[in-house]
This record gives C-alpha cells, structure tokens and sequence, in this order.
C-alpha cells in the first residue's frame, strides 16, 4: 500500500458534513460584491455589526460566542431569521469543514515516505533539502514556482518509481518549469500538451536554455568541488553571459485574488508572482519576459480557425520529425506539444512512442483538472495520476440552472456519482470565493477592497442615474488607471458606452462621502467570504477525490498538501495509483 486510503464510505460522510454546513452558510459566498450597496446585502445576511464580524474573524481562537442551543443558531446563523448572528460559531463551524478540519488529507511526508520505502529509494529519511543536488530549481525561475516544481517533481518522481515508468504526461505544461526539471533532473522522459501554441514556444525555448545553463552549472560546480577555478565563472565567456543579476528585494508571491473576479482580470487567479528570487545565478535575466504563465481559457479545437489547426498539426508532426533525428539524444527528454485535451484524446495520436506513465497536472485550470483525473481513469497506458487544479471560477457546473461553458455535455463539477446523484450545485460566485487565499489573508495580505468598493457604488450611480445597473457589460481594469473616484466613474460610463457629461463631478463625488462610512461592512462581508473559501474549495477537492475512489481501476487515491499555501494557495494535490 502507497499510503493510507480513505474508506469511500468514510468520505461520503465527510462530504455530506460539508454540504450540510455550506447549506446555510453559501449565500454569503454567492452574494456579489457588485451588488452590494443596490441589494442591502449586509442587512440581509447579518444581524451583527461589521466590528463584531472583524473581531471574530481576526481572533480565530474566540470562543466567546454563545453557545448553538442558547442562541437558537446552527452553524452561528440564527435558525427563525436565517442571518449570521454567531460570528464565532460561523468562524469555528468554518475551519472544522475545511480540509485541515475534517482531517481528510495524507500527509506529504506519509506518502514520500512509503512511496521510498516500497521502490527502496536510498534517500528515505533524508530532509527535502538534502536530496537535490545543487542545481535547484531557485536558480531559474521565481520563488513561487521553484517552491511548487520542487515539492510535485520529488512526488512525481516516486510515483514514476513505484510504478516503475519512465515517462511524464504534464496537461497544461504552460512554459515548462515541472516538465524542464523533471527530465533534466530525473532523467524522465516528459511530454508537455499544451493548448496554446504562444506557451509551448516558450517552453522549446526556455528548456533550450536550462539545459545550457545546466551545462555550465554543472562544469562549474566540478570545478568547485576539485578546487580549480573555473576559467567561465563570471568572465563573460558565451555560456555564462547574462547569467547574473543583483538579488531581489522580496520573493514574496503578488498573486492577488478577490472573490468578485471579472473576465477582464481572471488572470490573476493562474499567473505567478514576477518578483525574482535571490538565488544569485540570474537565470532569470534570460526568462524575465516569460515568467507570467498565460491564464486564459483553454480554446476548444472547435473555436479554432482552420488555419491554427492546420498550424497546431504541422507543429507537431515537426516535432516529431526531430525527434526521430535525435536518435535518443537527451535533448528530446522534454518534449513540447500544442494540443486542446479532454479525457477522450487519443494520446498515442500526439505521442508515437507512448508508455505507460504518470500523468501530472500542476495548477490546470478550470474543467482541464477534473479532464486530467478523467483521462487518467479512461487510459489503460496512465499508472498514475499527481493533479493540482486552480481557477475555480472557471468550472462548469453540470446543475448549474444557465449550463455555461459544459464542453460535449460534460461539465467539471460535480464528477462523483455521489454529488450527481444529488444534483449538487455550487454557483460561481461561491466558486470565485473558493479562489480566495485565507491563509495569505490572515498573514496581513489583505484584500484590494478600494477598488471593490468603487465598483460597487458605481452600481448605485448606474441604477439611479442611467436605468441599466444589470447591464451585461463588464467595465473591466479602470480601478487602476483612475486618480480618483470621480475619475474612476467617468472613465467606467464611457466604457460602458455612457454618457458621463449627465453628472457632475460633485454628483459623483456625493456618492464617495453617502457611502465611504459603509465601507467597513464590505470589508467585513469580504472577510466572511474569505472565513469561507476553504470549505468550497474542500467540497471541489473532496469530490475530486471521491471520483477516483469510485473507479475500479484506481486502487489508491488522496489528498495530499504539497505547498504552503503562504507561497502557493491552491495547494492541494489529488493522487491516485492503478
């Protein structure tokens, strides 16, 4: 056994928990931001004040709330008005159904630690820090992502040892960090698909220069380690030039997520952070261009013109075509591909040389993380499976009532009969607040509650001025470029196609002082979605997991945290082994 499994009947009890507290308390997730101040939103889910709501949530171990049975509250909301009266039971109620709570989660090193155990791995025991060699990841990309290529390449590694293959599927690969360490480090052989053509580029030419860099590093670190000074380190020579830059001031991750995520800037939820790490080499002096992944949704290939068809196919049979001439050369252990995946692709169409192998996912977003842990139950050739979704506002939803973005009938979530059988909807408002870091949040990364607000008074000018406070139209990053607020609203109408000239500026600016004493209910409504984020993102998680553990093909399956989530919010893996 790999690792501890979860009893399938066990997690349908865990789950049912979840639904049951987020029964009564989802409505604060779902509630938009947007609609904030024109729906009277805080007075008709709370009878607390938004001091009271701040305390509690601040002061996660305030047990000074009363008691559910003297309060006539279940969850902290009052039973009769259906409001939040209990701040602190709300707060307690939260954290025992978040995943940490439930206790539903193998720990890494549990699962590191068998996984070497059953391949006979020699560095069983040994500290995350002393396994790799020198040449970590820190060295080529910025913290956030050497952290999470660190921790998912060593778990990657001794999945691929337990079942005893060689190659790597990585589904949505983006620019190629994992895939680039994976072969160099490891020796595995790594397919990167990709659906954008723009990032399997990037991931050609940035796995072109890390193993040039690797070479260098290597010859010097020889050099070092026989005590000859290296006759390239730092002398301007071709394979070291532009390899150094002065430490950064941080490495602190900017990932910023709000729970009101518009098209406009849902890239924020899938980008990394661009600060540099101090890690002295420079390698990102080469890759500074390339460092944010491309967000978008996946294009499916019926979107497609015939002309990127026909481009994606020619890339591809170009790659391949090299890839013959290499004759096992160790340049084609990485391989980039330009392809839209659903667990119906024919793999060995994209892949000739197709083995059994271990398919992985790091940060896939939307419906492309349930289609990987889909595709892995479908493929015979598919051993095992290391998935960490992100951007869950992108998911379908099989029962949401408008049915929006289901590709071919099949939806994202749920994926377990379990949650089918039941209809089970989550709504996209709650699943933007599952996007939402509370642990960041708690260590003083705060929310950009300035710009949340702006918007939201900007609904009350468009319903009391122009009669179209539901229009469809998004206004999109204005909050950004604007000086001021009454700037902000002038530049938000003419975006809308509205004429500003109707009000004036101290029209416009009557609305800031009405409604700036009201701000803190927004923050401390925010809050609340944030107290929240972990149970929804707990639910996805739980029926990922539950899915697998449906599968008879799949004997061991897992939750596993990989990242801290200061670094790395969405953190958790699910894992599953044939």
């Amino acid at each position: 056994m790999a690792f501890k499994n979860l009893p399938i009947d066990a997690l349908k009890k865990k789950i049912d928990e979840v639904i049951r507290f987020l029964s009564i308390s989802l409505s604060i997730a779902n509630a938009h931001t947007v609609d904030f101040y024109t729906r009277d939103v805080w007075s008709t889910f709370i009878s607390a004040s938004p001091d009271e709501v701040l305390r509690a949530v601040n002061s996660s171990n305030d047990r000074t709330g009363a008691a559910e049975e003297e309060t006539d509250t279940t969850f902290g909301f009052c039973n009769t008005t259906k409001k939040l009266l209990d701040v602190p039971g709300l707060v307690r109620a939260a954290k025992a159904h978040s995943l940490s709570g439930l206790e539903v989660c193998v720990h890494l090193e549990e699962l590191m630690d068998n996984l070497r155990l059953l391949t006979g791995d020699t560095t069983a025991g040994v500290s995350k820090g002393e396994i790799w060699d020198r040449r970590v990841p820190d060295e080529f990309m910025n913290c956030k992502k050497a952290h999470e290529v660190r921790a998912m390449s060593e778990v990657v590694n001794s999945l691929a040892k337990y079942c005893k293959v060689k190659q790597v599927i990585d589904v949505g690969s983006g620019k190629g960090y994992l895939c680039s360490f994976l072969s160099m480090q490891f020796n595995l052989q790594v397919f990167g698909i990709d659906s954008s053509s723009s990032n399997t580029h990037g991931a050609q030419e940035r796995n072109r220069k890390l193993k040039k860099f690797s070479r260098a590093y290597q010859k010097n670190n020889r050099a070092t380690k026989n005590h000859i000074p290296s006759n390239n380190a730092g002398d301007g020579t071709t394979e070291d030039k532009g390899l150094h830059v002065a430490p950064s001031e941080s490495c602190a991750s900017q990932e910023q997520v709000t729970g009101d995520i518009s098209p406009s800037n849902k890239d924020t939820v899938c980008t990394v952070d661009q600060n540099d790490c101090d890690a002295g080499s420079g390698f990102l002096n080469m890759l500074s261009l390339d460092v944010v992944e491309d967000g978008s949704p996946r294009v499916h290939p019926s979107q497609l013109s015939e002309e990127e068809k026909e481009k994606r196919k020619r890339e591809n049979l170009e790659r391949k075509a090299r890839e013959g001439k290499r004759s096992g050369s160790d340049d084609s252990l990485f391989s980039p591909l330009t392809s839209y995946v659903t667990a119906e692709t024919e793999l060995k169409m994209l892949i000739t040389e197709l083995e059994d192998a271990v398919l992985v996912g790091l940060h896939t977003c939307g419906d492309l993380a349930p289609s990987t842990l889909r595709m892995f139950s479908a493929k015979n050739e598919l051993r095992a499976v290391c998935s960490v979704g992100c951007c869950y506002h992108l998911l379908s939803e099989e029962f949401d009532p408008d049915r929006q973005g289901c590709v071919d009938g099949v939806c994202g979530f749920p994926m377990s009969q379990f949650l089918k059988d039941q209809s089970y909807f989550c709504g996209r408002n709650a699943r933007m607040s599952a996007c939402l870091a509370l642990e960041r949040v708690s260590a003083g990364g705060g929310l950009p509650m300035e710009s949340l607000f702006y918007r939201a008074v900007l609904h009350v000018i468009l319903r009391d001025h122009y009669d179209c406070y539901k229009s469809e139209k998004r206004v999109g990053n204005v909050y950004s470029k604007a000086s001021s607020f009454v700037d902000y609203v002038r530049r938000a109408l003419r975006k809308l196609g509205l004429d500003d000239a109707k009000l004036s500026d101290s029209v416009i600016q009557s609305y800031h002082e009405h409604y700036s004493p009201r701000m803190n209910e927004m923050v401390a409504f925010n809050m609340l979605k944030v107290t929240l984020a972990p149970c929804i993102e707990g639910l996805i998680l739980l029926d990922r997991l539950c899915y697998l553990k449906e599968q008879e093909n799949v004997s061991h399956s897992a939750l596993v945290q990989l990242f801290d989530p200061l670094q790395s919010p969405r953190c958790y893996a699910v894992v599953g082994i044939k």
